[in-house]
């Protein structure tokens, strides 16, 4: 695994042993950036089940102006601190070492992230059950314009996340698994 693009480029990223991890291949990484190629400038990224940090590293290599990355596993935060010191990125980026929804608590407060970015455990509900929280709880670090992308396995319907109060704009299908890209549906003035 590796950085693709950006400022560190081709560095090489470590991952934690085990099977508690399951990092996004280079080449959807590649095809997820092509999609938001233009859209990263200067963001705020949220990487949640962020394993060992691939996505957010590559989002900050890219341009982004800070990156949170949000993961339980001791093992996994350790790891994403390493590759941050290693591509030099550090200094852009917040790790949480913490379940996802004291991650959330904690965050609340903080300007919105244009883009928030979840890979959970394939098959467990934790996506719904943020994108539920969020729904619920309205907190200040999501805006009517934050794009939330959500990786699941292929066979799983994403269809029911509409009914959270999210539009969901693309579906991109991979081999075993998708990304689902969404936003939230509500209004600024709320």
């Amino acid at each position: 695994m590796r950085v693709i693009a950006g400022k560190a480029r081709r560095i090489p990223l470590k991952t934690i042993a085990g099977d508690g991890t399951r990092p996004t291949t280079d080449r959807i990484k590649e095809t997820l950036f092509n999609i938001l190629q233009n859209d990263l400038y200067e963001i705020r990224f949220l990487d949640l089940f962020a394993g060992s940090g691939g996505i957010g590293i590559e989002a900050l290599s890219r341009g982004a102006a800070f990156a949170c990355f949000v993961d339980q596993n001791r093992a996994a935060a350790d790891c994403i601190r390493e590759n941050l010191r290693f591509t030099r990125l550090i200094d852009q980026a917040e790790v949480l070492n913490c379940e996802v929804r004291a991650a959330l608590e904690r965050l609340n407060g903080q300007p919105p992230f244009q883009i928030i970015f979840m890979d959970p455990p394939y098959g467990k509900g934790l996506e719904d059950q943020v994108l539920m929280n969020i729904t619920r709880n309205r907190p200040t670090f999501v805006d009517a314009h934050t794009l939330f992308i959500v990786e699941m396995a292929m066979e799983t319907d994403e269809t029911h996340l509409a009914d959270y109060g999210y539009e969901i704009l693309r579906v991109k299908p991979y081999k075993t698994n998708k990304h689902i890209f969404l936003i939230p549906a509500i209004h600024e003035e709320e």
